[in-house]
């Protein structure tokens, strides 16, 4: 077989039969094939696009390239969850201690962020001692005794994947749906979770800023999820400000673990919600969404959730003060104050341009490699549609340095735009679900 055929066939807008894609994955994971041509095969696909049937013979030659999960000895039907990622997203710290505290066990494997938005893997690694590699045994081993693990991606969970998306990345090849969606869905196939809720984000803090282009990989990736044997939910949400009020690390566990004492901020509260009831219907604890919905609810009022993350936090070798407001994780060396130059409403507050001052001041990573502080971000204490008075806090900067901090806080006042009047309609929170 000819890797060249192969880039002219798809090049001309022909569909690859299942050899051909199979031989494409064999090719990019064993490091045969150049650079140059997984490029120009990338750049074919993002012109000529891939039917669905490609798609989904692309996603699973890739979940096989490499090691996958065995989850046959976890005891009863295991779920996970998977975000596309958005700022100020930290809801997996709040959704896997509900779903595991109703009994339905999670194997969740995350990674590490890159760009404006932050990686769950970083927040973990922000608790003092917390482990996040575990060889098997022992991560099959902490599900069936407290249903939950929280570890990084294995180094050769679909090597494929890395592959390509690191060409992707330098070759404006990214933003592919047939691409995006076999690169998501084959890290959750390889994961082997039974049951799967994606948190599809839109807007200017996420991936996909078009709720029509957002919608249609949603469906791809729950129909990919299907033909492969998965049971599936998608939720689409909004992210065109930040969800919460905390973006980095630090910050967001201690958002996180507020949400779970049912002090945390309403509108991750009602997502996290959500989604921790779409993850009982398909670990089949609940059938209806309203009493999965109520179970839920009730364990927050209760402190249930927050009790099973402090068993998964002890489990893993971490250490809080679960009594301090901080929960004892180490402080910014700055805070700085932005309070509002005038009278009036929160409108158009970025979601990107917020996540890329966190990651400027040292939140997240600008490239691969980069060493990421974890106690420093920004605290959002006002967003859009709020009414403000001159002289009000508006968000609060935690830095590193004196430099860092003074720069955050220039950049933040051009950000917030206060107008006479507030906006006349709002994005909802959650746009819609697929089933």
């Amino acid at each position: 077989m000819n890797f060249k055929d192969i880039i002219i066939k798809k090049r001309d807008g022909l569909e690859l039969r299942q050899k051909e894609i199979e031989f494409i994955v064999q090719g990019i994971s064993s490091g045969i094939l150049p650079a140059y041509q997984i490029s120009a095969w990338a750049m074919a696909v993002y012109f000529q696009g891939m039917s669905a049937l490609e798609t989904e013979l692309l996603t699973k030659s890739m979940a096989a390239s490499g090691q996958t999960l065995d989850l046959s000895r976890v005891e009863g039907i295991c779920v996970d969850k998977h975000s596309t990622g958005g700022v100020g997203d930290k809801t997996t710290l709040v959704v896997i201690p509900l779903v595991a505290a109703a009994g339905v066990p999670v194997a969740k494997m995350s990674g590490r962020g890159l760009g404006h938005t932050g990686g769950t893997i970083d927040k973990l690694e922000s608790i003092p001692g917390f482990k996040v590699d575990l060889e098997h045994d022992e991560f099959i081993g902490q599900i069936n005794r407290i249903k939950a693990a929280l570890i990084s991606q294995s180094g050769n969970l679909v090597p494929a994947d890395k592959i390509l998306y690191a060409l992707r990345d330098v070759t404006g090849t990214v933003e592919s749906r047939p691409l995006i969606a076999s690169s998501i869905m084959s890290k959750k196939i390889a994961a082997g979770a039974q049951g799967i809720v994606l948190d599809v984000k839109i807007g200017s803090g996420a991936f996909m800023k078009n709720k029509d282009e957002a919608y249609q990989l949603t469906e791809l990736m729950v129909q990919i999820g299907k033909k492969l044997n998965r049971e599936m939910v998608a939720i689409l949400s909004y992210n065109d400000q930040p969800l919460g009020r905390a973006v980095g690390n630090s910050l967001e566990v201690i958002e996180a673990i507020d949400t779970l004492k049912g002090k945390g901020p309403a509108d991750l509260t009602e997502l996290s919600i959500t989604l921790a009831a779409y993850m009982l219907i398909l670990g089949h604890k609940f059938a209806h969404f309203a009493e999965a919905e109520a179970w839920v609810r009730e364990a927050i009022e209760l402190g249930i959730g927050f009790a099973k993350l402090q068993d998964i936090v002890w489990a893993q070798g971490g250490r809080l003060n679960w009594e301090a407001d901080d929960y004892g994780l180490a402080p910014a060396d700055w805070v700085f104050t932005v309070t509002s130059e005038r009278d009036g409403y929160i409108r158009n507050l970025d979601a990107y341009a917020l996540g890329n001052i966190a990651m400027n001041l040292g939140a997240g990573r600008q490239k691969i490699g980069d060493i990421i502080d974890h106690r420093v971000g920004l605290e959002i204490l006002v967003k859009n549609h709020q009414l403000v008075t001159k002289g009000q806090d508006i968000a609060r900067i935690h830095a590193s340095s004196e430099t860092s901090g003074l720069q955050a806080q220039k950049l933040l006042r051009d950000v917030y735009m206060i107008t006479d009047f507030p906006a006349a309609t709002s994005n909802p929170l959650i746009w819609d679900i697929v089933t």
